[in-house]
Order: structure tokens, then C-alpha cells, then sequence
């Protein structure tokens, strides 16, 4: 009798604790919300290399806040980063453009619901080699003969001559080695470049609308200034801050806007949109990842506070106008 109500207790506590399991178990997620990155504590941001330092400053900061809630930040390029990001493998995914519609479509096929939160504004800065003396200002029309896919083989500058003439541009680049270094396609300062660069000037010429394919590629912004700063005619971009860090290794170069004026690249030519080249920064956040991980909503509210207004100015990039401020953070609390 004793051991009969036993097995019956035994039974019945087993039949609860997986009544529990399984109420507490993943299964499939097809709420609201989609599907989270697995992280229900942590904070795992990647993505942009551009946007990194600002993600690490908010990280750093945010220790200070709350020192229990472990983040990890990393840098390996805005496409590689939203292919973790639509596979769950990410919170947070840091973008220097916006996510590509196969991108999203391969978001919503894994069940990845995300909100937009533009977080900082920066220029993309031309350069070449302080020794580079005959370069000092380039039009669309000249970096396209420079870089365009119509361009490879061209081993100096004065290479590129006709295609910028054809192109609109002065034909006035000079006989000199061209050594250029630049992102790769897995970084999103590549995309914009060729998106606000090259893209109208290929389709006019019936081109595809990318970089060519024979130069020196680099997802590390370091090795591209190493590169610039070795070779006295060389030619190459990355994003504006961190030229800026640079300024005594590389020169930057001017770029024509379409007046024909010659505009220096300085936060305030870049916030004002004067600049050519200039883009905007986000931060993708997964909105299931938010609605089981109460540490990454502090996170990313102290990312919309001490973010915004001084992690993205520490970091050397141009911070959003208030009422673009007003508008990320509406964004985010109405996700």
C-alpha cells in the first residue's frame, strides 16, 4: 500500500515537471514577435565595422549600468553581419546601409522580425597618400574611371582618363602609379560607396554597377590605411572617422558636388548633406530576441540615451539631428 501511493506521487510529479518543460520549451515561433536568437541574458551585437566602435562605446558605458548582463560586439562587415543577424545567431546587427531586400526576405523566411534604428550619420572619405600632391579634389565622373568596372587593368591614374572624360569628368588625372585599397564586398562602406558613387554612372554606360575586381580588397580598415600610407600614389576609402584617426598617415581627398565645388569632408559638410558621399549608420534589433531577453532592452535603451547623444560623438561620427533622434527612439519604443 506504502509503495503503491509512492510510484502515485512519483507519477504525478513527473506528469507535472513536464507539463512545465514543456510549457517552458522553444518550440516552433510563430508569434508576433518571430523568432529570437537564442540569447535570453546576453547581448550578442555584430555586423558593421563602421558602426562597431560606437556598439562597443554603448557596451563599455553600459557595464557601469549593469555589469551583469554579458554583451559581445564584433566587426566582420554589414552583409556577413545581417546573414548571422537572419539566422538568429545575432541580436543586434550593425549596418552602415540599409538591409538589402534579400536580406529581408531571408529575415522572414527564418521567422526574424527586426526593428530599423538609425543611430548616427558619417561620411565615406577618398584618400590618397600625403605625398599625392597632384591630387586634391575628384568628381563622381573621375572615381568611377578610378575604380568603376570598366577600370580594371588600369595600373596608373592617367589610365582613367577617357572614361572620365566620356563620363562628365576634368580628364585631368596624372601619370602616376595607381595602388588602390578599399573594402570588399562583405562591408557595407562598399555597397554605399558603389551605391552613391558608381551606380547612376554605370547604368548610364549600360555597366554593372560595381567596383572592379582587380584591387586590394581589405575587411580590415587598418590594413587600407597601412596600404595608402605605403605607397605614395595610392588611392583608396573608408568611412570618415576613422580617416580622421588617420589624418597624419593618408590625405583625403575633396570630392565635387554637383555644382562642380570642391567639398572637404568635416562633420558639419556631412551632417548638412554638402558632402557627396555621405550615408547613414543603423542598428538592426530582433524584436523576439527583445520580448525574451530583458537585458537586451537595456541595452538597447541605454543605446537610444548615452548612445545617441555621446557614444556616436566619441566615436568621431556625426551625431542625428534632434528630431532624427526623437524619431529612432519613437521607432524603438513602438516596436
Amino acid at each position: 500500500m506504502t509503495r503503491s501511493n509512492s510510484t502515485n506521487k512519483l507519477v504525478a510529479l513527473l506528469a507535472a515537471l513536464t507539463m512545465v518543460a514543456a510549457a517552458c520549451g522553444g518550440g516552433d515561433s510563430e508569434g508576433s514577435e518571430g523568432s529570437t536568437s537564442g540569447s535570453t541574458s546576453g547581448v550578442n551585437v555584430s555586423g558593421s565595422s563602421t558602426v562597431e566602435p560606437i556598439a562597443i562605446r554603448v557596451a563599455e558605458d553600459f557595464k557601469t549600468v549593469d555589469g551583469d548582463v554579458k554583451t559581445q560586439v564584433s566587426g566582420p562587415g554589414t552583409g556577413d553581419g545581417f546573414k548571422l543577424f537572419c539566422e538568429g545567431g545575432t541580436d543586434i546587427s550593425n549596418a552602415s546601409r540599409t538591409i538589402k531586400d534579400s536580406e529581408a526576405e531571408n529575415c522572414k523566411e527564418n521567422g526574424i522580425n527586426y526593428v530599423e534604428l538609425k543611430v548616427a550619420v558619417d561620411g565615406i572619405a577618398v584618400m590618397t597618400n600625403p605625398a599625392n600632391t597632384a591630387v586634391e579634389c575628384l568628381s563622381f565622373a573621375d572615381l568611377y574611371a578610378l575604380v568603376g568596372p570598366e577600370s580594371a587593368g588600369f595600373e596608373t591614374w592617367a589610365a582613367g582618363n577617357e572614361i572620365a572624360a566620356d563620363a562628365g569628368g576634368d580628364a585631368g588625372l596624372p601619370d602616376a602609379p595607381l595602388v588602390i585599397s578599399a573594402p570588399g564586398t562583405e562591408s557595407g562602406t562598399y555597397d554605399s560607396f558603389v551605391e552613391i558613387v558608381l551606380e547612376g554612372i554605370a547604368e548610364e554606360r549600360g555597366e554593372e554597377p560595381d567596383a572592379r575586381i582587380d584591387y586590394s580588397s581589405a575587411a580590415d580598415d587598418n590594413v587600407i590605411i597601412e596600404t595608402l600610407a605605403t605607397n605614395d600614389t595610392s588611392f583608396g576609402w573608408v568611412g570618415f572617422a576613422f580617416a580622421v584617426e588617420n589624418a597624419d598617415r593618408v590625405k583625403l581627398i575633396d570630392v565635387k558636388d554637383a555644382d562642380g565645388n570642391c567639398v572637404t569632408p568635416t562633420p558639419e559638410t556631412i551632417a548638412s548633406n554638402e558632402y557627396p558621399i555621405a550615408r547613414d549608420l543603423f542598428i538592426y534589433v530582433n524584436t523576439g530576441s527583445a520580448a525574451n531577453n530583458e537585458g537586451l532592452v537595456a541595452f538597447v535603451d541605454h543605446f537610444m540615451d548615452f548612445g545617441l547623444d555621446t557614444a556616436v560623438a566619441e566615436a568621431g561620427y556625426v551625431p542625428l539631428t534632434d528630431e532624427a533622434k526623437a524619431a529612432t527612439r519613437a521607432a524603438w519604443t513602438g516596436r
